[in-house]
């Protein structure tokens, strides 16, 4: 949403352009630009787009083919008018004439689909030579649009698996046999660009991104920044606890990891330092915090509308089950931030730069779209797609009620505008995902590779798990979210479900792991992000970022070992036990990485606190029991060196 976002004016302790932080490390922030009646039209395209989207969802009954074929063409369509072939100073007003080529040559290959979308269903798998090459158009269009607005690791992993289709993979000896096979398995059957992940993206994602496109309007975002220094912002290392909060809010309607960091990032990372935080530990705070957005109910960067179409479970079940994962990861994340304050003496912001919580309770009516949003889902009264139309609705006439960011038409037009440039990357990558997806499995490779890490690990999940987490983290290296998890759902997700893994626990497992791409070197892109704007170590940034993100390392073993924790197979008693002993282990854990309670901890009661907080996590009696054991030595050790020390001072 980079092309109609106004520009934040730079403040005194802010670093350095964050308009150009994005554009590092956010694709979807290098975009053409646009000035006079050439915007005024794109936005016009875009806004069409959006209000198309809405009504095809809502109102229509096309022919599946026919509705996803034009959102695709759409799509092709706007990607070039947005995304420019390579990064870089851009002139003003301008589309090179290679770039009318891929638009208007991808756009005609998907729309001769939808005019002809039932002649060529009833073709089967005969295709003239002539329709292979269309195909072969609308894939290579759709691959340029990738390229620019999401970046090279999603279509190096595809390039590889399709020249591995049309070398081995496929048993037609002829290679202009496995060229139309493969074209028609990808290009016009639904089990390759037009599968799962386009079908859920066209049909749900493109209404929640144009909803928080306009709660973005309603000024949520500043509200939730504000509200979290009101809360926690006083308290010892308190920008930095503000940092986790306000994320925690954020992610509830974000998408984005490196948006995250750097939007909220640009306020708290100055604070964090000037309260005395190391720069490295102000951006990893923040990075950390803002990727832990794409876990956080209830969109969960759009993966929870994919993830219940996977494994075949409603919506509201999947963001239930992903509340104590979320509040786990925060906690963990928390806590360390405040111990660390603690360690270091470092302090809250002061009385006078807090904001008063009485105006700003009274500004709680921004939040009525997104509790609206989540009623109507939960208690499953109106579709998904229509909950999120009526949400839209609402945040319109609740941000009449706000002077600073009343919505008139013209930011209902801008909101419109921005949701269809934000549809993009979304969808884009979406259809690469199917590419991937459609290619492992037309080549049999999925069993394969199933076959392979099962036949490693034996009768051991944990090694499978380990594997898998591997395999996660290089396969989600700068891939966006929603791709991200498109990608392990294919791959991944069967082998621990072979495995014996419940599905959904199998499906939450790859995604957790997929997410922290984003903050894992080599290609942590939040951390980075993080650390240009606090002028740190990029690479110190990301292994800060990973120790303080432990609780999304550990969680999902827990979870696939132990099911009780996704509340599966369990009672009302066993999950409030569940929340309180985990709550305490990952304290715990964090007491252990952070190496402070009371006082600097002596490395063997590290460990003894690292044990104790992994049994407090992993559901059951005896490891509760054990945990509870060992935590309490380490706090009554703390509590006589804490004793010692004040009578020796």
């Amino acid at each position: 949403m980079a092309l109609f976002k106004k520009k934040k004016q730079p403040e005194v302790n802010e670093p350095m352009d964050l308009d150009a932080v994005m554009k590092k490390f956010d694709r979807e922030s290098n975009t053409r630009i646009w000035e006079g009646k050439p915007k005024i039209a794109v936005f016009t395209i875009l806004a069409i787009f959006s209000l198309f989207c809405i009504y095809v969802t809502l109102f229509t009954t096309w022919l599946e083919e026919i509705r996803l074929t034009s959102f695709m063409a759409f799509i092709i369509f706007i990607g070039y008018l947005v995304f420019p072939a390579k990064k870089g100073v851009q002139r003003v007003n301008f589309i090179p004439w290679y770039d009318y080529i891929p638009m208007i040559g991808g756009t005609l290959a998907f729309l001769y689909y939808t005019a002809f979308a039932k002649d060529i269903i009833q073709q089967g798998a005969r295709f003239e030579w002539w329709q292979i090459a269309i195909g072969i158009i609308g894939i290579a269009a759709l691959c340029e649009v990738c390229r620019r607005s999401v970046g090279l690791p999603i279509l190096i992993v595809a390039g590889v698996l399709v020249v591995y289709a049309l070398t081995a993979g496929l048993s037609n000896p002829d290679l202009g046999g496995k060229l139309n096979y493969m074209v028609h398995y990808l290009f016009y059957s639904k089990e390759g660009i037009l599968s799962t992940p386009v079908n859920v993206c066209s049909k749900f994602i493109v209404v929640f991104i144009i909803f928080g496109a306009f709660l973005e309007r309603t000024g949520i975002a500043d509200f939730f920044i504000k509200i979290a220094n009101a809360f926690v912002g006083g308290f010892s290392g308190g920008p930095a606890k503000v940092a986790v909060v306000a994320s925690a809010m954020e992610g509830m309607v974000s998408g984005s990891s490196v948006a995250n960091t750097v939007g909220s990032g640009s306020v708290t990372i100055p604070l964090m330092k000037r309260t005395g935080y190391k720069p490295e530990f102000a951006a990893a705070a923040e990075a950390s915090a803002s990727t832990g957005g794409q876990i956080m109910p209830p969109i969960m960067g759009a993966a929870a509308f994919l993830m219940a179409d996977y494994v075949g479970v409603p919506y509201s079940d999947i963001v239930l089950r992903a509340i104590l994962p979320a509040v786990l990861y925060f906690a963990g994340i928390f806590i360390t931030v405040h111990l660390e304050a603690k360690k270091e003496g470092l302090k809250g912001i002061s009385r006078q730069e807090l904001p008063r919580v009485l105006p700003l309770l009274k500004k709680t009516y921004l939040l009525l779209p997104l509790i609206l949003l989540i009623y109507l889902v939960g208690t499953s009264q109106k579709s998904i797609a229509y909950a999120a139309a009526i949400a839209i609705i609402v945040a319109i006439v609740v941000s009449l009620f706000n002077k600073e960011n009343r919505i008139t038409p013209k930011r209902i037009w801008e909101a419109l505008a921005a949701g269809g440039q934000g549809m993009i990357t979304v969808a884009v990558a979406c259809g690469v995902a199917g590419i991937i997806a459609g290619t492992i499995t037309m080549t049999g490779l999925a069993n394969m590779m199933i076959n392979g890490i099962v036949a490693l690990a034996g009768d051991q999940v944990i090694i499978a798990l380990f594997l898998t987490m591997l395999c996660c983290i290089v396969l989600g290296m700068g891939v966006p979210t929603t791709a991200n998890y498109c990608i392990m759902a294919a791959t991944c997700a069967p082998i621990l479900i072979r495995m014996g893994v419940p599905a959904l626990c199998a499906h939450f497992f790859v995604f957790y792991f997929g997410i922290v791409a984003d903050l894992t070197p080599p290609v942590a892109l939040a951390a980075y992000a993080g650390a240009a704007i606090a002028q740190a170590n990029p690479m110190k940034t990301a292994f800060t970022s990973t120790k303080l993100a432990i609780g999304a390392f550990i969680v999902p073993y827990v979870f696939a070992l132990s099911p009780s924790m996704l509340f599966i197979d369990t009672n009302a008693i066993e999950v409030a036990l569940i929340c309180i002993t985990s709550l305490v282990g990952i304290f715990a854990v964090s007491m252990a990485l952070e190496g402070y309670l009371l006082e600097i901890m002596p490395w063997y009661q590290r460990i003894v606190s690292l044990a104790g907080g992994l049994l407090l996590i992993y559901p059951g009696l005896a490891t509760d029991l054990i945990g509870v054991a060992l935590v309490a030595v380490v706090v009554i050790l703390q509590f006589f060196m804490r004793k010692r020390v004040k009578l020796t001072a």
